[in-house]
């Protein structure tokens, strides 16, 4: 993926979800206000209280339009029954070049330190990232939209940030933040159960062309108003209780590889809850084994063939010690 192809705009289809989530605020336990430069700024679950729909809303937005989410009451775990199923017909683009939280938001003005990680179309206006130069994809859209994992609304000097990587007036942008302690954050970040997934297809080096389709379904997590807890859950939830289902072409022999590597059992880490391996690691996320980070069982149909394989496994009793 190595040219920029033509291919829909992220930032186009997601704004119409973006301006009926705006427009339902009040319904949805949502504020509305016109930051920094006239940026519109949605509070998702800071000092508002959303709620699972504003979630659900939220990660069809970071999907660009080009996916589903729902709630479900079949879910992988029979003791959290209640699950988040997400569908894509470009999981590449849905997932990766907009989905995934890969833009690091960082500022230090005024003596006040701000950092967020950003998801959604935004990212592929922006291209910050050497990732779109593989994905060969770039979003020149009219206005945009980011998706902040944070309690924090973006101050003027990330606002002015996004301004200029985007070419778009501050008026053109959109901001959603929740944290993850919130109804919203931790439903958008299960939500997230296919993207964890493409992003370790991405760094085993199978060639992302070649991933055709794909679904995945995690348990809901519960909110907690310890980060620590919250995060632990969310991760928890697609690294023990999360399956994915990925249809890719190409030899069978290759798909067999890619199930047998993908599965977050495939870890040095795995095997507690996810809140008791960072304090292990003393609260340093990137020491943790990034093969953990990938949902707990995997199927891959290899479309020229027909078949199906299977690997990893749910481990049930660990989102329920996580959960409580």
């Amino acid at each position: 993926m190595n040219e920029t192809t033509q291919r829909p705009s992220v930032n186009t289809l997601a704004a119409p979800l973006v301006e009926r989530l705006a427009a339902e605020a009040a319904a949805l336990r949502l504020a509305v206000t016109t930051g920094p430069g006239g940026a519109r700024i949605i509070d998702a679950g800071a000092r508002v209280p959303g709620s699972l729909e504003a979630g659900r809303r939220i990660a069809e937005i970071c999907l660009g339009g080009l996916g589903t989410v729902t709630f479900g009451p079949l879910g992988p775990v029979s003791r959290w029954p209640f699950s988040v199923t997400v569908h894509t017909t470009d999981p590449v683009l849905a997932c990766l070049g907009s989905q995934y939280a890969g833009w690091s938001l960082t500022s230090e003005a005024e003596g006040q330190n701000y950092f967020a990680l950003g998801s959604g179309p935004g990212r592929a206006a922006a291209r910050a990232e050497t990732l779109f130069e593989e994905l060969g994809y770039a979003d020149p859209a009219e206005s945009a939209v980011l998706v902040l994992e944070t309690g924090e609304p973006p101050p003027a000097v990330i606002v002015e940030k996004v301004a200029a990587a985007t070419g778009l007036e501050t008026d053109r942008l959109t901001f959603i933040y929740a944290p993850t302690q919130s109804l919203a954050g931790a439903t958008q970040v299960v939500a997230r159960v296919l993207e964890v997934g493409l992003h370790k297809v991405h760094a085993l080096g199978f060639p992302l062309e070649r991933v055709v389709d794909g679904l995945g379904s995690a348990p809901l997590a519960p909110p907690a108003p310890d980060f620590v807890v919250a995060m632990g859950r969310t991760n928890d939830a697609i690294i023990y209780g999360g399956r994915i289902h990925l249809f890719v072409m190409g030899p069978d022999a290759e798909a067999k590889d890619l199930t047998e590597a993908l599965p977050s059992t495939t870890s040095r880490d795995h095997g507690a809850p996810f809140a008791e391996i960072f304090a292990r690691f003393k609260g340093d996320f990137y020491a943790i084994d990034g093969h953990l980070f990938s949902p707990a069982e995997v199927m891959v149909t290899a479309l020229e063939s027909g078949r199906t394989y299977r690997a990893g496994r749910l481990v049930p009793e660990l989102v329920d010690a996580s959960f409580g």
